[in-house]
């Protein structure tokens, strides 16, 4: 064993998913870790930092670790196994630069951080060159039998925690051959799950509990669930012992302050410490805010656009349908860009996952949510308006409403440093090539420069696109002199503007980045130096006039 480093690795178990089922040890030693780890899949809502948000504090690092697939295919040339191995690799060595470092760092795990969950693989990565030590949590299969409100096994009983991903036929055997069981990973495993129950004689004994401790906690028998609702966070449980008392299916609406009653509704609410201290940090994955739930108003989605920068720049429009909402969903940048109110949810991920954050938003509203989804800029211009409403054409969220409201864009908040550049006809291009091809970019660019007119472009560049800025000048070379103003842009309202304007020729990619928004004028865009810089405009009048 090689020498062990001053950095301490904490493998810190969460509990099923209510907040106040995080231990007394857990919550300290989150809120004093340098850095704070979590994983989530692509969509970037990470349950166990939902979990974990009351407990951090301002200033910790964080490091989001996500999977690169989850039950979807992959075209990595080692296959699923080859993605995840190099996935755990690389996420091994992300936290082992802050243990070598010296920082302590809490890898955080829903439930317990050795039953069946991701820690184990990072422990397995780290343990033999840094300090590492455990902290237990309570497991989903206490939550769900605390959920049922019978005992699992008693006596000499035996209970075998089983796989859902096991073959049907080895499921049921072992279903037979044992007094209680506890079966995990549903989800798509359901159907299977149930053929095994049936096959093995346990159906009618055996139940159901989806999301146990949560606020969307569920118990049903497990013969009358729908296969199609089942998420991979539910367990079916056998019971050993005869219940004594009646079982009643419930869900989380007939839970009041943790108890099942019969004639009222309501989600069990969080404790005032712990919702303060949520509504005082973003969270990833959360649920919908619970007292727009209780009022039984209809939810709705409202995206709204902040303007490119200067808080100057939000509507006031705007800034009301945010004091409204119960529940913001944005992109993490933006959604930090607004002020935080007491008892509203902030749903934050990162910038590549619209869709998975447009269903978000939607499924939140339709459970009674009033939902504000965040944009920079404008929601319509390359931005999460088409997003929500493609979203929203599906069958699900077609009662769902949905409204847009306009912001400053980029470009015109850019155009305005220098003068009037988009003053005649003009495109908006995003040069990103993620979600339409490169081929595509360049036929438009070769069009809208074709026909004479200014462009603005949008999402120029990033860290992995390096490239796309030096194949746009040589595209728009083709068609506009050298000597054609070119207006960069970068981070225009906010605290390290920069606006210059250069040359079509002169345009330097290696000055360009994802926050720079560039404007090319056309063959009327004239630029001229004055006291105050230079000036910049596009002629309204084209040839003989208008």
């Amino acid at each position: 064993m090689s020498e062990i480093s001053t950095g301490k690795l904490w493998g810190i178990g969460l509990g099923p998913g209510d907040p106040e089922l995080v231990t007394v040890k857990a919550a300290r030693l989150i809120a004093e870790a340098d850095v704070v780890a979590f994983h989530s899949a692509r969509h970037g809502r990470s349950i166990s930092r939902g979990i974990a948000a009351p407990y951090l504090r301002e200033g910790q690092i964080e490091e989001h670790l996500v999977y690169p697939v989850t039950t979807e295919t992959t075209d990595h040339p080692g296959g699923y196994q080859g993605a995840i191995d190099e996935f755990y690799e690389q996420a091994a060595a992300r936290l082992a630069t802050h243990l070598a470092a010296g920082r302590t760092v809490a890898l955080l795990a829903a439930g317990d951080p050795l039953f069946y969950s991701s820690y184990m693989h990072m422990h397995r990565r780290l343990a033999d060159r840094f300090e590492a030590e455990i902290v237990p949590g309570i497991t989903s299969v206490s939550a769900a039998s605390a959920a049922l409100g019978t005992p699992l096994v008693e006596g000499e009983q035996v209970l075998t925690v089983l796989p859902g991903t096991m073959p049907v036929d080895q499921l049921t055997e072992r279903l037979r051959n044992t007094d209680a069981a506890a079966i995990m990973k549903l989800g798509r495993t359901y159907p299977g799950v149930r053929q095994a129950l049936s096959d093995s004689g346990r159906l009618a004994d055996a139940y159901y509990v989806e999301r146990a401790s949560s606020t969307r906690e569920r118990v049903l028998a497990a013969a009358d669930v729908d296969d199609a609702d089942v998420p991979y966070f539910a367990i079916t449980l056998v019971p050993g012992p005869k219940p004594t008392t009646p079982i009643r299916a419930h869900s989380a609406a007939e839970r009041v302050d943790g108890h099942v009653s019969a004639g009222e509704s309501g989600r069990a609410a969080h404790t005032a410490g712990a919702g303060a201290a949520e509504a005082s940090r973003p969270t990833i994955d959360a649920e919908p805010h619970e007292a727009a739930e209780s009022t039984g108003l209809p939810g709705e989605v409202v995206v709204v656009g902040l303007g490119p920068g200067d808080t100057a720049w939000t509507t006031p429009q705007v800034t009301a349908a945010l004091a409204e909402a119960t529940d913001l969903v944005g992109y993490t940048t933006y959604i930090n860009r607004v002020p935080e109110q007491p008892g509203q949810r902030r749903h934050a991920s990162d910038n590549k996952v619209e869709s998975e954050r447009a269903a978000m938003a939607l499924d939140l509203a339709k459970r009674g949510a009033r939902v504000a989804v965040v944009s920079s800029g404008d929601p319509g211009v390359f931005a999460m308006a088409a997003a929500v409403l493609e979203v929203s054409a599906e069958p699900q969220f077609k009662d769902v409403p949905v409204r847009v409201l306009p912001g400053l864009t980029a470009a015109n908040a850019v155009a305005s440093r220098v003068g009037a550049p988009l003053g005649h006809d003009y495109a908006m291009i995003s040069l990103s090539d993620r979600l339409k091809p490169w081929d595509v970019v360049v036929q438009r660019l070769s069009a809208v420069a074709a026909a004479d007119m200014a462009i603005a472009i949008y999402n120029p560049a990033s860290s992995q696109r390096r490239w796309q800025v030096g194949a746009m000048r040589d595209v728009l070379l083709a068609h506009r002199p050298p000597e054609t103003p070119v207006v960069l842009g970068r981070d225009v309202g906010g605290p390290t503007e920069s606006v210059r304007v250069i040359t079509l020729g002169a345009l330097d990619p290696d000055e360009v980045d994802m926050r720079t928004l560039l404007i090319i004028g056309a063959s009327t865009t004239t630029a001229f130096d004055t006291a105050e810089g230079t000036r910049v405009f596009t002629a309204r009048r084209y040839g003989t006039g208008e």
